[in-house]
């Protein structure tokens, strides 16, 4: 039977009108590979998260903290700096090394998310936190910490590394257009490729963000950032989708999911020997279940907050799948466990 037609058959995804045309490529693409590898399920605890396939987990494995709280200084557009709220401020250096090292004690922490607001230049400055990062890491050199690098140059790509930052990451958009109108934001896509060639001349893992319908819900600019991602030598990629609730109301559209899936289609195809992830951003609901079942079928590596259904969609086309608590763009712990084991574990 054709994935068409298995996927008629899930529960969860009852009646879903998916794109048949799509879905064929998706197979053959898979059937020219020779199969996908497992799916890595991650499901991170800087929220709340549950689903009828698959546990959450209520310990603090892997928080998001914000060195800016809930501030950010562009303000842009589809996000309105929303989605710091849910992090954990630390707007010293002080309050994150105490809070970090406090959750180690208490809560087995394995690692966490640096994150903030950026200034008006889409930079972070996070140079007065490097000590206490690099403390952190000298009493616990298991930690594995992430940072949403924002756009810098190599020397402060270098400070970072010195730092001891394991995974840096950062959005890469292809449009010029959506830098000024969405972002607010007056550099040019080069000073985006400049970052990130600047992050992979260390050597910290580098893990590019490319939004899917970043331009207020239209598909514009992304296969330009495929392929900037494509030239350098980056350790994985992450697809969010836009989810217009965050923006003003009837500022956005939200993309279908059928050109969706497409850019996912895309992705493996232009970035083949990398691994691509689903991040946690997408619109919620059907929508939500949709697109993760196309992440499934694309071939992706990872989906964060896997959406009902995409475990069935994943054991009817034999990919075999892990859960972990932490976020999709860093992996903590050893390979692919089996399915029964996959509950928490911090």
């Amino acid at each position: 039977m054709g994935w068409i037609g298995l996927l008629q058959q899930i529960e969860e995804l009852e009646d879903v009108p998916f794109d048949a045309d799509l879905v064929a490529a998706m197979e053959a693409e898979a059937r020219a590979a020779g199969g996908f590898g497992p799916i890595r399920f991650s499901t991170p605890t800087f929220k709340e998260y549950a689903s009828t396939e698959m546990k959450g987990c209520g310990k603090n494995s892997f928080p998001a903290f914000s060195v800016t709280a809930g501030a950010c200084a562009l303000d842009c557009d589809h996000c309105r700096a929303r989605i710091l709220e849910p992090m954990i401020p630390a707007t010293t250096p002080q309050m994150l090394e105490q809070k970090v090292r406090d959750l180690i004690m208490l809560q087995n922490l394995q690692g966490f998310l640096l994150s903030g607001g950026s200034n008006k230049r889409n930079e972070i400055k996070y140079e007065r936190y490097y000590p206490a990062i690099e403390r952190l890491k000298r009493d616990f050199p298991h930690l594995r910490i992430a940072v949403h690098s924002a756009l810098l140059d190599e020397r402060r790509a270098r400070l970072m590394e010195s730092a001891g930052v394991d995974t840096a990451m950062m959005d890469v958009i292809g449009s010029g257009e959506t830098i000024r109108q969405v972002y607010h934001l007056d550099r040019p896509v080069a000073d985006f490729e400049a970052a990130l060639a600047a992050l992979c001349s260390t050597r910290m893992e580098v893990v590019p963000h490319i939004v899917v319908g970043l331009h207020y819900g239209r598909i514009l600019g992304e296969v330009a950032a495929l392929d900037i991602c494509a030239r350098h030598a980056i350790h994985s990629l992450v697809l969010v989708v836009i989810m217009p609730f965050y923006a003003k109301p009837g500022t956005f559209v939200t993309p279908t999911t059928s050109d969706v899936g497409r850019i996912f289609l895309d992705a493996r195809r232009r970035v083949p020997a990398k691994q691509v992830l689903l991040g946690c951003a997408r619109p919620p609901g059907m929508h939500k279940r949709v697109t993760d079942a196309y992440a499934v079928m694309a071939g992706l590596d990872g989906i964060a907050f896997p959406a009902d259904g995409a475990v069935a969609v994943s054991r009817a086309i034999g990919r075999p799948y892990e859960q972990q608590h932490a976020c999709c763009s860093i992996k903590i712990g050893g390979g692919l466990r089996a399915p029964a084991a996959a509950a928490c574990a911090s």
